[in-house]
Order: structure tokens, then sequence, then C-alpha cells
């Protein structure tokens, strides 16, 4: 390999890891691909970029969790319980419908199945995921920093991106929705700078919901406590 080649390569890396033209134009690109349905172009967008750019995996989120077992089981656990405690206390505080519309045709639905659930787990669990946790609070930590102030305000910034990324195909109901999602999953990463469990979290959270609409569930988990 040149040294002329390593050079340019270098020299490529570094403006992809800065915040001049090329890595702006880096960050614009994936935000627009980060929503359904190319969110898993987007996740591998992510990588990609961590590969060119140089940047270690671990810094986006991608590290090796004490126990597997463990994380991916916390994950799943915690996304069912968390999808129960929105449809049936947080959005009808927040004024949700207590169906669905944007999403109601998959009720009873058998033949959208399979593209649902590819959508949840990859699209959502590994796309969103890798994108809004990983990617952006990478990015946002380089400007910020490592302090708590910084976190709690890149805890704020993505889950507000979050829940505007929603806003095409759920409206307001789904933005209301995503930005609290990605509170919680936010602070979980904040913590943690795991991705995993917030991807089995994320996938477990819509295939809950996944659950609830196709089984027609919806209205009687929305009105659980507030009848």
């Amino acid at each position: 390999m040149s040294h002329a080649f390593v050079k340019n390569d270098d020299s490529f890396a570094a403006a992809l890891r800065g915040f001049g033209p090329t890595g702006i134009l880096a960050i614009v690109v994936i935000l627009l691909l980060g929503n359904y349905p190319v969110a898993p172009a987007s996740g591998l967008l992510v990588l990609l970029w961590a590969e060119r750019s140089h940047t270690p995996w671990r810094e986006i989120g991608f590290v090796r969790p004490p126990n597997w077992a463990k994380e991916v089981a916390l994950g799943i656990a915690l996304g069912i319980a968390f999808k129960f405690a929105m449809k049936a206390l947080v959005m009808p505080l927040l004024g949700g419908p207590a169906v669905n519309p944007a999403f109601h045709y998959l009720a009873g639905n058998t033949a959208a199945l399979p593209g649902a659930i590819y959508a949840m787990v990859v699209g959502a669990g590994f796309g969103e995921e890798t994108v809004f946790r990983g990617f952006f609070f990478e990015r946002l930590g380089k400007l910020l920093g490592p302090g708590g102030r910084a976190k709690i305000a890149i805890v704020l910034i993505t889950s507000a991106l979050f829940g505007l990324a929603h806003y095409q195909v759920q409206g307001l109901p789904g933005v209301a929705q995503a930005i609290v999602t990605g509170l919680v999953f936010g602070t979980i990463f904040a913590r943690t700078g795991r991705l995993w469990l917030v991807m089995c979290a994320h996938a477990a959270f819509d295939l809950t919901a996944l659950w609830m609409i196709y089984t027609s569930q919806e209205a009687a988990v929305a009105h659980l406590i507030f009848r």
C-alpha cells in the first residue's frame, strides 16, 4: 500500500470524524435514512461510517455485555413492560388514541406479519438504535464532551430527533411516544454505553405493540387504568 493512499485514507477518515462539510454530510445522510422503512440501511451506514472513519465500534455502543443471556433477557422484559406502561398509563395521560391509526391495518393481517416483524426487529431494534443512540451519542459526545450535563443534553437532543423522525408516519401521538421512549432508552445507553440492551428492549417494545394491534387488544390495554 502506497504512502499516498494511506495519507489520503487517513485524511478522509479524519474528515468523516470531523464536523466540516464531509462530516456534516455524513450526519445528514444517516439522519435522513434513520427512520422506517430504510432504518436497516441507516444502521449499516453507521457501521460503514465507523469503519471508514477509523472509529472503534465500541464508541458507538457495540460493546460486549458481561453476560449475553442476562442482557437479552433483561432487554426483552424491559421492552414488554415498558410498552404496557406506555399504552396503559403514559399515552392516555398524553391524550394519545387508544388505537394507533397508522398501524391499524395490521389488526388480524397475517400476511403483513413477516414484514412487520422484520421492520421491528431489524429496522427498529438494530437500525434506529444504531443511529439515534450509537451514532448520535458519539457525534454529540465529541461536540459537547463527556460530562454529566453534556450527557443530559445528548439524551434530550437525541430524544427530540427520534420523536421528529416518527412524525411523518405516526403524527403527533407517534412523536410523543417516541420522545418518551427515546428518553428512557437514551438514559439507559448513557449509563451503560452498550447498545445490546436497548436494541433488545426496542425490538421487544415494538413486537409487543404488534401483538396488541394484531390481536385487537390495543383498546383493552389502553383502558386498563383509565376507563
